[in-house]
């Protein structure tokens, strides 16, 4: 019986996620599922590509955590549209909820939509947003076996942020087995190394986003 119910929720899902990217597509919106553990930097690696897309990529943002409007705030401070999403305990965002927050956004004014999903490694992977692209972020303090503990998120994410490479070298994170590890399950991969805090990487990141916003179906 529970497995029934599960198969029912993803099937539920999956059905919203597909009306989710229809309309991305209506509007020639690149949507980018961010996700990743608590603390790996989501809201900075926002915070930092709104600043440098700022002029060159219309945007909008949803911010979803279990609770608080802290990190809607922050991005408010961009002059972007963004809506918060409160789950109130539940540990993902799901295509529903996406579409709800769609009906406040002027989504004939975006091409760029970051949704940052709650801080988790093991639920946003298993719910189908009706996203373009699946970012996953992981930060060097976290380690580099992560994605060995939790496999599902970093096989099939579309990119890979490696955060706070600024702390490289301060731990044991062993930048070269990460990539052999994360290659060997997902060699579609592509990896980025920065440090929001620094600046570092953080052009080739904004370039390479702007390049999938401008190379997307229907862009004018």
């Amino acid at each position: 019986m529970e497995l029934r119910v599960l198969e029912g929720v993803f099937d539920a899902n999956r059905k919203i996620a597909e009306e989710n990217r229809e309309l991305f597509r209506k509007h020639g919106i690149l949507a980018v599922n961010l996700m990743a553990s608590p603390g790996a930097g989501k809201t900075s690696l926002i915070d930092r590509t709104l600043a440098l897309l700022r002029g060159r990529v219309r945007m909008g943002v949803i911010e979803g955590d279990i609770a608080s409007s802290v990190d809607a705030e922050r991005v408010k401070a961009h002059g972007v549209p963004v809506v918060q999403i409160n789950t109130g305990g539940a540990c993902h965002l799901d295509a529903a909820m996406i579409r709800q927050a769609l009906d406040h956004l002027p989504l004939d004014e975006l091409e760029l939509l970051i949704v940052e999903n709650v801080g988790n490694l093991v639920c946003p992977a298993e719910f189908d947003l009706g996203e373009s692209l699946k970012v996953t972020i992981l930060s060097v303090a976290e380690g580099h076996d992560k994605p060995l503990k939790y496999p599902l998120i970093f096989t099939q994410t579309d990119a890979l942020v490696l955060n706070k490479m600024d702390l490289l070298g301060m731990g044991d994170f062993d930048l070269g087995a990460l990539r052999n590890t994360v290659l060997k399950m997902n060699p579609d991969v592509t990896i980025f190394e920065l440090s929001c805090r620094t600046g570092q990487g953080l052009e080739e990141w904004a370039g390479w986003l702007e390049r999938m916003v401008r190379g997307r179906e229907g862009h004018s």
